[in-house]
């Protein structure tokens, strides 16, 4: 690559991350080549499309999260490896609306996410069957549930954090206390059945297509 056109990947690749942690990554084309200071052809030759600047810019922190994952997956008390990957999730999402995006809603076509995705359900359901086994979680929830409360709680980090910085950490410790166990003794079964895997890749689609649309679509 020439220096001219390297130079301008790297301002284009900068400019991208200051404006997907701004505005999340939906934020329009033109307004990365204008923080950039180049004009969008530019862009376009380097990035044919928004998935393909988003793995560029996302590539590393999605493969750093994935070995926090194989971290996890060692720790000998699966209760902790669980708790301690699950905030350092959230962390990443209330500090980058970008990260919060690819983490919480439908976006394709972003090979670093996709693997991230596999390994996460995998990782998240290792550790909770692990746990149970061990008797630190109770046995009637699924991966799906926990899965699905994650996704709902990460939506609202933005907000939350734009108010009072770290209040995500108060409801995911709520979240994660109504998991352990004992469970309290005059605690009945849970009022519906969990999700199907199908069920819950169905939710999690609507979940992604709802906050890409505009309001009252």
């Amino acid at each position: 690559m020439r220096r001219d056109a390297q130079r301008n990947r790297e301002l284009i690749l900068a400019a991208a991350r200051e404006i997907y942690a701004e505005q999340g990554v939906e934020a329009p084309l033109d307004a990365v080549a204008r923080r950039a200071g180049v004009g969008n052809a530019t862009v376009y030759r380097r990035f044919p499309d928004r998935a393909a600047l988003i793995e560029a810019v996302f590539h590393e922190s999605l493969g750093a999260t994935l070995e926090r994952g194989e971290q996890a997956r060692a720790a000998e008390d699966a209760w902790q490896g669980l708790a301690d990957y699950l905030e350092y999730i959230f962390e990443g999402l209330a500090l980058d609306k970008g990260a919060n995006d690819l983490m919480t809603t439908g976006l394709s076509g972003v090979p670093s996410l996709e693997r991230l995705r596999e390994h996460h359900g995998a990782t998240v359901g290792g550790l909770m069957a692990r746990a149970q086994e061990q008797g630190t979680m109770r046995e009637d929830v699924t991966p799906e549930d926990l899965l699905f409360s994650l996704a709902a709680l990460g939506r609202a980090v933005p907000a939350t954090a734009a108010v009072v910085p770290g209040a995500w950490r108060r409801h995911l410790a709520l979240l994660l206390d109504g998991l352990r166990t004992p469970a309290r003794a005059d605690a009945g079964p849970l009022p519906a059945p969990p999700f199907t895997a199908e069920e819950f890749a169905e939710v999690m689609r609507e979940m992604g297509d709802g906050a890409q649309r505009p309001p009252g679509r």
